[in-house]
């Protein structure tokens, strides 16, 4: 296996289905190969395979699911996102990111702003409109995480692992 890993977090059922018809909606449709997602990790190197099936399952099953609230809209240069508020969820990427000091890359050394992108690689007037036009369009929502989830880089499209729910 020579391709990385991918480490999100599972959104629930009604948020992942709102935020994902957004995205299909506004993503460029030549470029969309996923759905709906809250990145935690860009890229494990394959050698930590094993490794991330342990540890993974062992946060997951004593971890209770993490608050989060749907934030404002975030510019994204060239798109747009929903900021993702979850002082915990940030609390359990940091627990990952220790168990495997060392062997993050750059830009996963880095704490994160959680998001959901539903619009990316798109010219910058583009990116404002949509934002113009989602401005005020949904009502912040609290919501738990349900889980961290484990997907393989493929070159664009992502090929789902598998997914330990937050049970603690």
């Amino acid at each position: 296996m020579s391709d990385p890993f991918i480490v999100t977090a599972a959104l629930p059922g009604e948020i992942f289905a709102w935020a994902d018809r957004l995205r299909q909606a506004h993503f460029p449709a030549e470029r969309n190969h996923l759905k709906a997602h809250v990145t935690l990790f860009h890229a494990f190197a394959p050698t930590l395979f094993d490794e991330l099936k342990t540890v993974l399952p062992q946060i997951a099953a004593d971890t209770a699911p993490p608050e989060a609230e749907l934030g404002g809209l975030m510019n994204l240069g060239r798109g747009t996102a929903i900021d993702i508020r979850s002082p915990r969820m940030l609390e359990v990427r940091e627990r990952i990111a220790e168990r495997f000091h060392g062997a993050l890359t750059k830009q996963d050394q880095h704490k994160p702003r959680l998001h959901i992108t539903v619009q990316n690689k798109v010219e910058p007037n583009a990116a404002k409109a949509l934002q113009r036009e989602l401005d005020g369009s949904y009502e912040r929502h609290r919501f738990g995480f349900t889980g961290l989830e484990l997907h393989i880089y493929r070159g664009g499209p992502w090929e789902f692992v598998k997914r330990w729910s937050f049970r603690g």
